[in-house]
């Protein structure tokens, strides 16, 4: 119990990491508790568990582990941190949970994976999901399916990517398991349910009995759309909205909209794999297809059609195949090659989709052209190709081409043309098919309906119907208004017959108008849809302002009330007055004037016209009441305006009566429904008026009143077309006047500007100065609503005049257009509302619609174009001068420029730069001159001028930009972003092109409300650009970070990291989040927002992100600007720009107040990603000699991940003073941030060397100061320095060691010294070597000071690359023609000399004799004895040695007393001083190697290497000490697995300790790794681990608890993780040499034997993985060292305890089968062993009172045999006798050897015991020769080692120390007589003589080794690699200590181990010196 009471107290996080199974399940029930408990999903208690959800879910324990996945299930569907397992914990879940055997742990794994879906992070789950599929384990692969099925079925297809799950669908149902095969099917169902028919193509390949299976369920598939039932996070108020329609049962609609967005979502085109095509076109295509037989050219396209008939094409360019198919089809004469180019064509289209579009436009006339023949199968062959091109492209961007066409006059063409025009129309959607589209092709097709031929008129029915069908009656007729009823009842029937692509049910046309455009893109403009969400939207309380503000453009992506039945519902009631126009016949005069009888008093009527002007003046009072009195329905509005225009009509000369009679037909137009017939009739009279002094502004009123009414573009044109069909310039000037006022109020919709240019051309011409300066001022109206373009009309007025409009057109600019106030009467509200949606789009079009245009494309003649392709570079420049003057001259251009665009397009690579920008302006020129309609030429000629922006020239990469930028003025920027060309260039690696596209779009995004969603496919190459290696690319792509994801959001950029790398996906999710915060909010559909709460600005899907602080108000700071916004939003139309700029602002307003979070962002693998950046050259390397400005950008960007935004302002501010506080900053948070800091550190540093080059010194004081702590707080913190922060840090610091000011240097000084506790000496030696190189000489002086200090520290290791040739650069400078310079340089070798003797001069070289003297000179003045030195420096320079073992990444082999720290004592492998100054080397030396002398040495690694080393990088629980022994770098360096052990090895062999401790138990961690180590490796490493426990000077050192206590886990590290057999056999050996070692202390055994005990204890679970043979051999050699009574004799009963308890417990585990496990034992009656298991056995048995037959039969009759062992003794007694006696010796023992061959097992020993020791071994010898003489002669000859049995036993007995290891290598002091003794037994063996002494004497002074046993043998054994693992194993397991020993011929007999480890040490003394001289 004592043990539950443990952990019952621990933490729950640190129970769910317990080794207790039952601990962790504890945990698991308490965790799961507290996540439910836990109500803040931003709790920080969720990140304590980051780290723990893997091993939740992949626990070993089965029980626990379903509990780990409950609790797992709580943390992912609460925590706001959960997203960041998702990789790990899935991948456990496939891996550890689908393979369980129990089905509820199945089911929790599935609900994790849809959890995490759910969570928003389905990629990776998705990922993980298919990785299971490549298991190998069935089961997995089942459980991973079904998991994806679930997915499917319960997120739809939307969330769950479908593409990858079919590319291994066919692969599954390959699969040999039925299970697999099975479940695989059931998925092809989910999916065929979401996608239909699309998953057929990539299913054909499969087996046919399994497709026909399929086919059979797919039947059975409901055809309902299938719905989503659980929904994202970001999802819940669709969730919401789902729960109310089904509720509500209002499900139709919604179900529709949803199917409309779901179903179609995957293409089978999309699944598919695209073919490559072009380069297996036959090599001869291209003559075959212009050869004269038409066989050939028939062959040619047959080649074409087969390539073409693959589904997918992948892109390339095609323009050429297309030019030579288009050929075909326009010129060819043989109809049948015409029918197939067109087939090819089509293919073409089909097989490249959106990438055909660019050569749409070339190829549409052609097609249209040929349709005048009439053979039914070419005619059908151009159907297909023009419906399969149309799908590649937009309807908008071919509408010239076709329009064109329209009027050919062969009616077969008009007659297809219209059929592919309403073929095209069934694909648009009211959003696709604008106003400004419908308008030109109905005009025309209206023409075709009054068409002689009735096939043409038929097809023009047709296509009208289908544009009725598609737009709705709304926007289609306004178009219709003259059709007679015959024809528009025609067009009506069609409509009902069409069948719409996008599935519209013909009776729900009207109702869900409004949906496409709410639901999908919002409508380009003037669509249905927007009419009716406005009118919802604008709710009854602001009912007339909110139309009113409108100035135009789409309605935002939020849905409004529209979407909801009632909006809906409303707004269809109120379509009858709207959509209809007021049309009125004109009535004769007689019948007005009985209407107007009718409703007028008669009075009045008679007063009219009399010649009374009082009486006119009665009547007209009359007439007005009854106007006002009367309602609109029955107000005659024509009859009464023509009553007024009676005579005297507007020729009234009484002006009271005039201004009267004015008034009343604005009162009429207000109030009756006043038709444009109606106003004829007034207009011309108030024109008259207009200028009347005393009328004007009554008939200006009336005129307004009748703009309202009949809306103003009409009743403007009819307006000015009467003022200047007029002479009166007073008139003219008002009407002018007039409309400038009207156009103010109104807005600009519809305005007819053509007819004003003229007239205002007309009035700019005019005498009378008024009439010019009127229309100065209307234009400068009309410039705020068309803009410069206006300009261009009037270019070639006088100069004067042009100036004066130039002025006026200054002062507007930078006006807003006014929000218009009417136009939106009471009756026809839709009027006014639809002019102003077209107003955006119109305005722009109509401008440019009226230029007058020439077309060029006949003076494109075919020798321009052959010039422009000369290979003359002076002929091309004339082609394009030529060119340009075409342009020049025309002004304004029709689109058709035949051949030029591919002209052009090859000069834009032309190799002279010159003609490159020549092209470019020539292109710029083009866009101006072609206007809109160079659209059709973007993706021909705009993306390759896109490609020069990657010119290496910056003035052509800026003409390139100029010319993108006119060009996007033209077009927009849709055409642009749609298809793939733009992700294409970015992808190109090419900086220029890079940061200028990047620039380009950062600039235009944010302008665009809506963006095609091709953007996305930019998004991945925008993320490597953010990883460029190039800093502008860098910043650009960040900077236009924010305006992507203001179009894509968030979510959808965050999903697109799925792709990235790791470490990648992590800075750029960062970035992400920052760009988050920086987003700005999309430009507002003008000026809506006063109408409804702020919010409305931001499209509701990123309201979360700007707009929600405007919706609360709460927050008091930032409501501020609230007000503020709404009135810039309802006053002005251009809101875009402000609300941009306020959204931009606010974050780092907010971020300027609040400096309380983290200075330094710790980003997860930030710094090792831009050290890999570095290494691989992606980023400049930080290495200078004055900073550049690209070093400092850089950095910055660097930061901008990882340094709070405010304090990086400080760092880079240009005001040293910012430095300063930045640095005050740094200071103040240094405590607080430690792990920020480090994660940063490289930047910290980087930055701090910038500072080191500012002239300030108050900068540099204060930069020092914060180097001071941060190093000291490193130091603490145990951190090393990474190469890259030292090497771009270091050479910096050291240039300011020559600082002119003491106080400076002195500082830099302490810095240095403080680094070597952070970095190894011997680096920062090579760092202050370079810095000894200065032209500063007071640098070099500091310089060569400071490297005396290091080596008078560190010792001579500390010199690098040698100390030879270290030293002999330092004496260089002895000659230093400054003094402090020689001084130091001397003072620094006499230090040397000081440590280490006259050896110095050896190193230094030749020396000139001056130099020589001054040495020698300084030397003798110095006169200091070399071995007193470093002992008087321990002592004065505490603080630099206490961590000389962290830095000195060597050992320093000098003479014992010369150690520096007590702890590198322990270290000190105590060889001889001569080894002191040979390289060190991370393993020890490996002599065969260097020498070369023998070729055998293999340095392979082990079989180790197939190990998962994975666990070995992760930390290993060592209280305390926090050492980071494994750099933060490791995975750069330690790529393979071999190089991993090897640095950890390397570690091993560390000398600082705690490095040390914390590599071995990395080995010791990973359990794979800790078999491998062999029973002689961990003898010598338990060794070395005890003597250090038992070290008294550990104890002394600070931390010297903290490293017993490390120590100590690890030895239980060591005992449960290695291979038990070897363990057990080690410590069995160690406890033998402990307690034969006479100078051994009692506590090394006492602790070897409390292992053994803990060994014991682990028995119960071990015993069947132990190799009991082994273990029992290794005890028999114990007993038979130690027998009973020798082990009673000793001081502690300790050691007889631990082996009784050790054999009692192996006995117990094992029973009478115990006796089966003395194989390895040759001799048992050697020791007491079998006898002692057998009494232990009986013992147990009489226990038990078992019988003896139930033991199996061998236990029970070698139990029987010992029962007789009366008889025994008696025979035994009677051999011995014979053996005492002299004759008979040799027939005694031959008996005995007969006798102990067939009695194996009988027990001499009892017979011995009283003889004396000589006999003993005399009667051993004895049978060991006959034994030998018997069997072993043949088998000794052959045999190269002698087997580990007959060893031993030739050492006679009487020794006392037969010993496992004999030459005792571990250095325990053995008494030497022993040995004497041994040898002398042995020589006299051999037959050898005695009496030479002088053999011993080697061996002698080899045993006297000092008395402190050392850890030599264990860092040893660690330090020659792994792979030298086996060969030590081997050796022990056959006791075989040393390979060196001989074997005499004929007797087993071996000399002594000891002698040949002496031979061996002189031998490797020879060698070592052979080495040094070789080396000299």
């Amino acid at each position: 119990m004592g043990d539950d009471s443990e952990w019952m107290k621990l933490p729950i996080d640190q129970k769910c990491e317990h080794k207790l199974w039952k601990a962790r399940l504890n945990g698991y029930e308490e965790a799961l508790k507290l996540f439910q408990k836990i109500d803040d999903e931003k709790s920080p208690e969720w990140s304590k568990y980051l780290g723990l959800i893997k091993k939740f879910v992949t626990d070993s324990n089965a029980v626990a582990q379903l509990k780990g996945l409950e609790a797992a299930l709580a943390y992912v569907e609460n925590a706001h941190v959960a997203g960041k397992t998702t990789g790990e914990v899935a991948s456990g879940v496939v891996n550890k949970v689908f393979n369980q055997p129990k089905a509820r742990a199945k089911e929790l794994g599935v609900d994790i994976c849809l959890m995490y879906i759910e969570i928003e992070k389905g990629e990776a789950v998705q990922e993980e999901l298919l990785k299971g599929l490549d298991n190998k384990n069935p089961k997995i692969i089942v459980a991973c399916i079904e998991t994806l099925r679930k997915a499917l079925s319960e997120f739809g297809s939307k969330i769950i990517s479908l593409k990858p799950i079919i590319k291994v669908l066919p692969k599954l149902f390959e699969s040999r398991e039925k299970a697999v095969r099975d479940e695989a099917k059931l998925l092809a169902v989910e999916i065929y349910r979401w996608i239909r028919d699309a998953l057929r193509p990539p299913l054909q390949n499969i087996n046919s009995v399994q497709l026909k299976e399929l086919e059979e369920e797919w039947v059975k598939v409901s055809s309902a759309a299938p719905k989503q039932t659980r929904f994202l996070r970001s999802q819940q108020e669709l969730k919401a909205k789902f729960e109310q329609q089904q509720a509500a049962g209002g499900d139709g609609d919604g179900g529709d909209d949803d199917e409309e967005e779901a179903v179609p979502q995957v293409d089978a085109y999309e699944l598919l794999e695209a073919v490559e095509i072009l380069s297996k076109l036959p090599k001869d295509f291209y003559e075959k297809i212009e050869a004269k037989k038409w066989q050939e050219r028939k062959e040619a396209l047959e080649a074409v059609e087969l390539l073409v008939k693959n589904p997918k094409l992948e892109s390339g360019d095609y323009a050429d195949l297309v030019k030579v198919l288009k050929k075909v089809v326009g010129k060819d004469t043989n109809v049948m090659l015409v029918a197939l180019a067109a087939k090819c064509l089509a293919g073409l289209a089909s097989g490249l989709r959106k990438k055909f579009g660019q050569y749409a436009g070339h190829v549409v006339p052609t097609i249209l052209e040929k349709f005048k023949e009439k053979k039914p199968q070419v005619v059908q062959a151009l159907q297909e190709a023009i419906d399969a091109i149309f799908l590649t492209t937009t309807l908008q961007n071919i509408s010239e081409d076709v329009l064109a066409v329209m009027d050919n006059k062969n009616p077969t063409i008009k007659q297809q043309t219209s059929l592919f025009i309403a073929r095209s129309f069934r694909h648009c959607t009211p959003s696709t098919l604008p106003k400004s589209l419908l308008k030109p092709f109905c005009a025309a097709l209206l023409k075709h309906i009054n068409d002689s031929a009735p096939e043409v008129r038929d097809a023009g029915f047709e296509a009208l119907g289908t544009a009725l069908k598609v737009a709705g009656e709304k926007a289609v007729n306004p178009f219709l208004a003259d059709v007679d009823k015959l024809k528009l009842d025609r067009i009506k029937e069609c409509a009902e017959k069409v069948e719409l692509v996008y599935g519209k049910k013909a009776g729900a046309a009207e109702k869900k108008e409004g949906k496409p455009v709410a639901g999908k893109t919002p409508a380009l403009s003037g669509t249905a849809g927007d009419k009716e969400i406005k009118d919802a939207a604008a709710k009854p309380g602001p009912q007339k302002k909110a139309p009113a503000v409108k100035p135009g453009g789409p309605p935002k992506k939020s849905k409004p009330a529209a979407a909801a039945g009632t909006g809906g519902a409303g707004a269809k009631g109120k379509k009858g007055p709207e959509t209809k126009e007021i049309f009125e016949s004109e009535l004769s005069i007689e019948v007005c004037e009985e209407k107007a009888a009718a409703v007028l008093p008669a009075s009045c009527i008679q007063q009219l016209d009399s010649g009374n002007w009082k009486e006119r003046l009665a009547s007209m009072e009359e007439f007005q009441k009854a106007v006002e009195l009367m309602e609109r329905s029955e107000m005659p509005c024509q009859a009464l305006v023509r009553m007024l225009a009676k005579k005297p009509g507007w020729k009234e000369t009484n002006f009271q009566v005039m201004q009267m009679k004015l008034h009343i037909v604005a009162l009429i137009a207000q109030k009756g429904n006043f038709s444009k017939t109606s106003a004829q009739v007034v207009l011309d009279g108030l024109v008259d008026k207009v200028g009347d002094v005393k009328c004007g502004s009554n008939a200006k009123e009336a005129m307004t009143a009748i703009a309202e009414a009949c809306q103003l573009p009409w009743t403007a044109e009819q307006v000015v077309a009467m003022a200047f069909s007029q002479k009166n310039p007073k008139n003219q000037s008002e009407t002018l006047n007039w409309l400038s006022n009207a156009i103010k109020e109104f807005g600009f919709s519809g305005l007819n500007v053509k007819a004003f240019i003229s007239n205002v051309k007309t009035a700019l011409a005019a005498t009378n100065p008024a009439v010019r300066t009127s229309a100065i001022t209307l234009l400068g109206v009309m410039y705020l609503y068309v803009g410069p373009s206006l300009r261009m009309f009037f270019e070639d007025e006088k100069p004067a005049l042009l100036s004066q409009i130039d002025a006026e057109f200054e002062k507007m600019q930078g006006q807003t257009a006014p929000a218009p106030t009417r136009g939106i009467s009471r009756h026809s509200g839709g009027s006014g509302d639809d002019g102003e949606e077209e107003e955006q789009e119109d305005v722009g079009n109509d401008v440019v619609d009226l230029l007058p245009r020439t077309d060029i494309g006949d003076k494109v003649t075919a020798e321009l174009v052959a010039k422009i392709g000369d290979k003359n570079w002076k002929i091309r420049k004339e082609g394009l001068d030529e060119v340009a003057s075409i342009i020049n001259d025309a002004k304004f251009i029709q689109p058709n420029i035949g051949e030029l665009p591919a002209a052009l397009k090859s000069r834009l690579n032309d190799s002279n730069k010159i003609l490159v920008q020549q092209t470019l302006s020539i292109l710029q020129q083009l866009a101006t001159a072609m206007g809109p309609n160079i659209k059709q030429h973007v993706k021909n000629l705009g993306i390759p001028v896109i490609t020069v922006l990657g010119d290496s020239k910056n003035n052509v990469r800026a003409a390139a930009l100029a010319t993108v930028n006119a060009w996007a003025e033209q077009t927009g920027m849709k055409e642009w972003l749609e298809g793939e060309d733009l992700s294409e260039e970015l992808k190109k690696e090419n900086p220029f092109l890079r940061q200028e596209l990047l620039g380009w779009l950062a600039d235009k995004l944010p302008t665009l409300r809506t963006v095609p969603s091709d953007l996305l496919l930019c998004v991945p190459h925008l993320y490597s650009c953010l990883e460029d290696r190039n800093g502008d690319v860098r910043k650009k792509a960040q900077d236009a970070l924010p305006f992507f994801m203001m179009h894509l959001g968030f979510e959808k950029m965050a999903k697109a990291t799925g792709k990235l790398k790791p470490t990648s996906k992590d800075q750029v999710l960062a970035m992400l989040e920052k760009a988050k915060a920086n987003m700005p909010a999309k430009p507002a559909p003008p000026a809506k927002a006063s109408s409804r709460v702020g919010g409305g600005a931001a499209p509701a899907k990123f309201q979360p992100a700007s707009a929600l602080t405007e919706d609360s108000g709460s927050n008091t700071m930032e409501s501020k600007p609230d007000p503020k916004k709404a009135k810039v939003g309802g006053t002005s139309s251009k809101t875009k720009g402000v609300q941009g700029k306020k959204i931009l602002n606010k974050p780092t307003l907010k971020e300027d107040d609040d400096k309380s979070g983290p200075i330094f962002i710790i980003v997860p693998n930030g710094k090792e990603q831009r050290m890999k950046d570095e290494k691989g050259l992606k980023v400049l390397k930080w290495n200078f000699t004055t900073p550049r400005d690209e070093y400092i950008e850089q950095l910055k960007t660097q930061m901008s991940s990882c340094v709070a935004k405010w304090l990086q302002d400080e760092m880079f501010h240009a005001d040293f003073q910012h430095h300063n506080k930045a640095l005050a900053v740094m200071i103040e948070h240094l405590e607080n941030e430690k792990d920020g800091v480090i994660s940063c550190l490289d930047l910290i540093l980087k930055w701090l060397t910038l500072r080191f080059f500012d002239t300030n010194t108050s900068v540099l004081m204060k930069t020092l100061e914060y180097l001071k702590l941060l190093f000291n707080m490193l130091s603490q913190e145990e951190y090393h320095l990474t190469e890259n922060e030292a090497s771009s840090f270091i050479p910096y610091l050291i240039i300011k060691v020559g600082e002119p000011k003491d106080v400076i240097r002195k500082d830099v000084r302490a810095i240095l010294n403080r680094m070597c506790l952070i970095y190894p000496a011997s680096k920062m030696f090579t760092f202050i070597m370079e810095g000894t190189k200065s032209k500063n000489s007071k640098q070099r002086a500091e310089c060569l000071e400071e490297l005396g200090c290091l080596v008078e520290s560190y010792g001579m290791n500390v010199c690098q690359p040698t100390p030879g040739k270290a030293l002999k650069e330092m004496a260089t400078h002895i000659g230093d023609r400054d003094n402090t310079v020689r001084n130091a340089a001397l003072n620094t070798i006499v230090t040397v000399y000081n440590v280490h003797g006259d050896q110095v001069f050896k190193l230094i070289g030749n020396l000139s004799e001056k130099d020589m003297s001054m040495l020698e000179e300084r030397i003798k003045r110095s006169a200091k004895r070399p071995s007193a030195a470093p002992v008087r420096q321990a002592e004065e320079k505490p603080q630099r040695i206490q961590n000389i073992s962290a830095n000195a990444s060597m050992l320093r082999k000098g003479p014992a007393e010369d150690m520096s720290s007590k702890l590198n004592q322990n270290r000190n492998m105590g060889s001889h001083s001569e080894t002191a100054h040979t390289v060190p080397r991370e393993f020890q030396l490996d002599l065969d190697e260097i020498e070369n002398d023998n070729g055998t040495v293999k340095c392979e690694m082990p079989a180790l290497v197939q190990h998962k080393l994975d666990d070995i990088f992760e930390p290993v629980l060592i209280p305390e000490p926090k050492i980071r022994a494994v750099s933060p770098h490791f995975d750069d360096m330690h790529s393979s697995i071999a190089s991993t052990i090897n640095c950890v090895i390397s570690q091993v062999a560390s000398g600082d300790i705690n490095t040390s401790i914390q590599a071995l138990a990395q080995l010791f961690q990973v359990e794979s790794l800790a078999r491998e180590a062999s029973a002689g490796v961990l003898k010598d490493l338990m060794h070395g681990l005890i003597t250090l426990m038992l070290d008294s000077r550990v104890e002394d050192l600070e931390e010297g608890e903290q490293v017993i206590r490390s120590v100590n886990l690890l030895v239980l590290r060591v005992l449960e993780k290695s291979d038990q057999t070897n363990i057990l056999s080690a410590l069995l050996l160690l406890l033998q040499d402990s307690l034969l070692a006479t100078a051994s202390s009692p506590k090394f055994s006492e602790l070897v034997m409390k292992c053994l005990w803990r060994m014991v204890r682990l028995l119960p679970e071990t015993i069947n993985s132990i190799n009991l043979d082994r273990i029992l051999l290794d005890i028999h050699v114990f007993m038979k060292v130690f027998p009973k009574e020798k082990l009673k004799q000793c001081k502690s009963e300790f050691p007889i305890r631990t082996l009784k308890t050790l054999l009692h417990t192996l006995c117990k585990l094992k029973g009478p089968k115990i006796l089966d496990h003395l194989t390895m034992i040759e001799n048992r009656n050697e020791s007491e062993l079998e006898a002692h298991l057998c009494r232990v056995m009986k013992h147990s048995m009489d226990q038990t009172g078992s019988k003896a037959d139930k033991d199996t039969e061998k236990g029970a009759s070698r139990i029987e045999e010992k029962a007789s062992k009366a008889k025994v003794n008696d025979i035994l007694a009677e051999i011995f006798k014979k053996i005492g006696s002299k004759e008979n010796t040799k027939e005694g023992l031959a008996e005995l050897y007969e006798y102990k061959k067939k009695y194996s097992d009988a027990d001499i020993e009892p017979f011995l015991k009283n003889s004396s020791q000589f006999f003993q071994s005399y009667v051993e010898r004895g049978l060991r020769l006959i034994e030998t003489e018997r069997e072993g002669k043949g088998r000794i000859a052959s045999s190269t080692g002698i087997s580990p049995q007959v060893e031993e036993t030739c050492v006679p007995v009487s020794t006392h120390t037969v010993s496992s290891s004999i030459g005792n290598t571990n250095g325990e002091e053995v008494g030497p007589s022993v040995y004497l003794e041994r040898l002398k037994i042995l020589r006299q063996r051999c037959g050898l003589d005695n009496a030479k002494q002088e053999d011993r004497a080697p061996l002698t002074s080899l045993l006297s080794k000092p008395a402190v046993p050392t850890v030599a043998s264990s860092t040893d054994m660690l330090h020659s690699k792994l792979s030298q693992l086996r060969e030590s194993r081997e050796q022990y397991q056959h006791l075989d200590l040393d390979s060196n020993q001989t074997h005499s011929s004929g007797i087993g007999t071996t000399t002594a181990s000891s002698s040949s480890a002496a031979a061996n040490i002189d031998d490797l003394k020879k060698r070592l010196e052979r080495i040094k001289s070789s080396r000299k």
